[in-house]
């Protein structure tokens, strides 16, 4: 370990003060040379010259190592005489404050390092200790600091890396392939990245170098995957005890060394078969020989690699496990929440912070640790949500309930220990006081709350006396840890609360207490400790002194002071909707009047009943400003249709026909229904129907001999119309289509009727009446969005410009994706010619 810790340390502390970095083998030669202080002296010294014992100092930029003697005795000897400080000439006998801090500094943290290689080489001690005993010398250095006039570049840059919290971030942890797709990975990229050629007439030489490269570069790319798995996974004996034991619980450290020690063996292992076999390659004899003890050197790392094959998917698991667990930092301001399940533990981390924990009416729905954040006084808490824990010996607990013993036990938190009143949980009081005083020595030195909650259901002052009885007992023990004076308990109040997470009465007091009380002992304990001392000499209070015996009220304005006045008048008077809500029976009883802010002539008109329908109409739908007009206008239509009626102008339709007459409107009319009917069926299925052809027309609808009888039955002559359609149906090819008889004069040649013109006529007039009178492309159009027309001659170049590169690839438009044969393969296959093939 004392590699790895002396890198750690070396990086996070030494780095603000090193010109150049030194590589570890040189520090850790030259510090061998000098002799160590005991770690006991190291952080139990009283004076300075103790600390400041011949050390290393700092490397320099020519990267030697140069020493230096205690303060006291700085020049006392030529061996230890004080060499300049980064580079810097030598000092003078009035050496600066400043100057003296920083070689103080130096030789506590050469101090710190030996101490620690010494340790670490001595035995293997967990990481958070070293880190424990660095901050006590930086604390001890911290207060020289402060003490003679430290500069702000050493104070913050000093202390920044020690006020930093560890992290731990699982998510980061890269994924572990199982043996095959291990196997595939390094193979593929063997074959990749090393040369692939090689024939038999290369030199001997030549052909051991290759397949020793391949051997090398697979062995090594093995090595590089490995180390990432076991460097990537936390060591548990390294990291936060909460950590550690919460990995413990879930994935059992035994087998997860176990796993961890497999990959390391197999790593070594597969060292050892690469450095056997290049070995042999040296002495291959033929590129066959060659060939073979590549295989073979391949084939066993492979087959080393397939062993640890359930090692590899256990950690697979584990790290997709430990990618799921919640971010939880161990040093931060921190509200554990805890007792016997269904409690309302959830529900009350989901209504203090913006978690969104599962909370459903059995038992253990929470299984494992859940986190949320919330504030109070401009300060971040987290708030952990633990499973339920039930009253049994300690190895009866399974691993749920573990979760919640393990953050008991090593976070430094305020805890609330929830107390469910009515028994609704299914767990009585006696049994959650039983379970508060198996599990109590885990709240030693931390603020202890008891929340009794679900108090709509049952109120504290109505429970048995009994069950009172063990309540005081509970409250009583939480009294203990409140920090006092002299460790006492000095006040009973924010000890015992009550509250109902269903009408969140007392959620936010709860929340309140815990922050309060958590805060109140991390100031307490803060102030306890001797970094309190060096701050408060530096604090002044001013408080000025009065000049004379006036007295000098606050000056408030007449006018300032009425318009408060005022306004509190008119808060207090103004009744809102909610008020009148709440007054007159709540939701659902009562109705609000959107009435009383009508804007009417007359007030008595807000409460006039307006109907809705009237002989059948809306009445909303005949509403209109100018309604009066409209309904004088129609009475004077009326009036003059009346008018007429009486004078007998007006003829009822098919009054005055003859019978035959009246069948014969009545067959027209039938006829025209019909027609417009399956008009409306060949609209409905224009796009769908198919043309048909007229000699599959098996009903004959489409024949000419059927449209002459048609014609005869009305009484018109169907021998043009005939004749007509038959000059059409003729082929055109070798005749031309007979003329229209119609004269130059436009005279009518086909009046069937007698009053009916010809059919050019009435497209020529349909023409000119429909035919609007034609634009240039450019003209600008109303409504188009252009400005002018060189706008839109640039937007018409624009678009054809656009469509040319589609028009030249075929495509029928912007949608059109097809992708043709790009290589037909009656082109592109088959035995080829002599000459050139790349080509191909």
């Amino acid at each position: 370990m004392a590699p790895r810790i002396t890198a750690f340390l070396g990086g996070a502390i030494f780095a603000p003060f090193l010109n150049q970095k030194a590589t570890l083998a040189f520090k850790l030669q030259r510090l061998k040379r000098q002799p160590n202080p005991s770690l006991h002296s190291l952080t139990h010294s009283p004076s300075l010259n103790q600390l400041a014992s011949p050390v290393p100092r700092f490397i320099n930029s020519s990267s030697t190592l140069i020493s230096h003697p205690p303060l006291a005795a700085a020049g006392s000897s030529s061996h230890h005489r004080r060499t300049p400080l980064l580079g810097q000439s030598s000092p003078s006998p009035n050496v600066s404050a400043t100057h003296h801090l920083l070689l103080a500094v130096e030789s506590l943290l050469g101090a710190l390092l030996v101490a620690i290689v010494n340790c670490s080489c001595s035995a293997d001690l967990p990481l958070y200790l070293y880190e424990v005993t660095a901050s006590a010398v930086v604390l001890r250095a911290h207060t020289l600091c402060e003490l003679t006039l430290s500069p702000p570049f050493l104070h913050r840059r000093f202390i920044s890396w020690f006020d930093t919290m560890v992290q731990y971030n699982f998510k980061k942890i890269t994924v572990v392939p199982n043996g095959k797709d291990f196997v595939d990975i390094i193979l593929s990229r063997t074959q990749r990245q090393t040369p692939t050629v090689v024939h038999k007439g290369y030199a001997i030489s030549r052909l051991r170098q290759f397949y020793m490269r391949k051997v090398k570069y697979t062995q090594q790319n093995f090595h590089d995957k490995l180390s990432t798995i076991i460097d990537e996974f936390p060591r548990l004996d390294d990291i936060h005890p909460f950590y550690g034991d919460l990995l413990h619980v879930l994935y059992n450290k035994d087998h997860y060394k176990l796993a961890l020690g497999q990959i390391n063996t197999a790593r070594n292992l597969i060292g050892k078969i690469a450095k056997d076999y290049v070995k042999l390659l040296k002495y291959g004899d033929s590129l066959y020989r060659c060939k073979c003890l590549k295989v073979a050197a391949l084939g066993r790392m492979c087959t080393v690699i397939k062993r640890i094959g359930p090692s590899l998917a256990y950690l697979e698991q584990v790290r997709q496990h430990m990618a799921r667990l919640p971010s939880i930092d161990p040093n931060t301001r921190t509200i554990l929440i805890c007792g016997y399940p269904n409690v309302g533990k959830s529900s009350f981390i989901n209504k203090i912070t913006r978690a969104d924990v599962d909370v459903q009416p059995y038992a253990f729905t929470t299984k494992s640790l859940f986190v949320g954040h919330t504030d109070y006084k401009y300060l971040r808490y987290q708030v952990i949500d633990t499973p339920g824990i039930l009253d049994r010996p300690f190895e009866d607990r399974n691993i749920i309930e573990m979760c919640s013993i393990t953050a008991l036990a090593h976070l430094r938190a305020a805890i609330l220990f929830f107390l469910d009143i009515s028994g609704s949980c299914g767990y009585s009081i006696a049994q959650q006081a039983a379970l508060f005083h198996s599990i109590k020595s885990l709240f030693m030195n931390k603020p202890l709350i008891i929340v009794c909650n679900k108090t709509d259901l049952q109120p504290l002052e109505g429970i048995s006396e009994e069950d009172m009885k063990l309540v005081i007992e509970m409250k009583s023990e939480a009294l203990k840890t409140v920090i006092g004076q002299g460790g006492e308990a000095t006040s009973d109040d924010s000890v015992l609360l009550t509250m109902s997470t269903l009408t969140e009465e007392g959620v936010i007091s709860v929340k309140n207490a815990a922050c309060e009380r958590l805060l109140n002992q991390r100031v307490e304990v803060k102030l306890k400790s001797k970094k309190i001392n060096d701050c408060l000499n530096r604090f002044h209070v001013a408080i000025p002194k009065q000049r004379d015996q006036k007295e000098r009220p606050p000056c408030i304005p007449q006018a300032v002071l009425e318009a408060k006045a005022k306004e509190a008048a008119e808060k207090e008077k103004r009744k809102t909707e909610k008020d009148l809500e709440n007054a007159n029976g709540g939701a659902g009883v009562y109705s609000m009047n959107l009435r009383k802010h009508y804007i009417l002539a007359n007030d008595e008109w807000k409460e006039d009943i307006l109907p809705e329908i009237l002989d059948g109409h809306n009445v909303y739908d005949f509403i209109d400003p100018d309604i009066l007009q409209r309904v004088e206008e129609l009475e004077r239509e009326e009036g003059i249709r009346q008018a007429e009626e009486e004078n007998g102008e007006f003829e009822i339709d098919g009054a005055e026909l003859t019978p035959e007459q009246q069948a014969a409107l009545a067959e027209i009319r039938k006829k025209k229904s019909l027609l417009i009917q399956q008009h409306r069926i060949k609209k409905s299925n224009a796009e769908s129907r198919p043309t048909v052809p007229r000699k599959f027309d098996k009903d004959k609808k489409f024949t000419s001999e059927r449209m002459g009888r048609q014609l005869s039955s009305l009484g018109l002559d169907p021998s043009l119309a005939i004749q007509r359609m038959r000059s059409r149906s003729v082929s055109r090819r070798g005749r031309k289509r007979d003329r229209s008889p119609e004269g130059a004069d436009g005279g009518d040649s086909m009046d069937v009727d007698g009053d009916t013109p010809g059919k050019k006529q009435r497209l020529s007039r349909s023409r000119s009446r429909s035919r609007s009178v034609s634009r240039p492309p450019h003209e600008v159009v109303p409504g188009e969005g252009l400005k002018n027309s060189a706008q839109k001659i640039k937007a018409i170049k624009l678009a054809k410009k656009s469509v040319m590169k589609r028009n030249k690839q075929a495509r029928r438009g912007e949608a059109d994706r097809v992708i043709p044969t790009l290589k037909p393969k009656h082109l592109f296959s088959g035995k080829r010619s002599t000459g050139k093939t790349d080509r191909r």
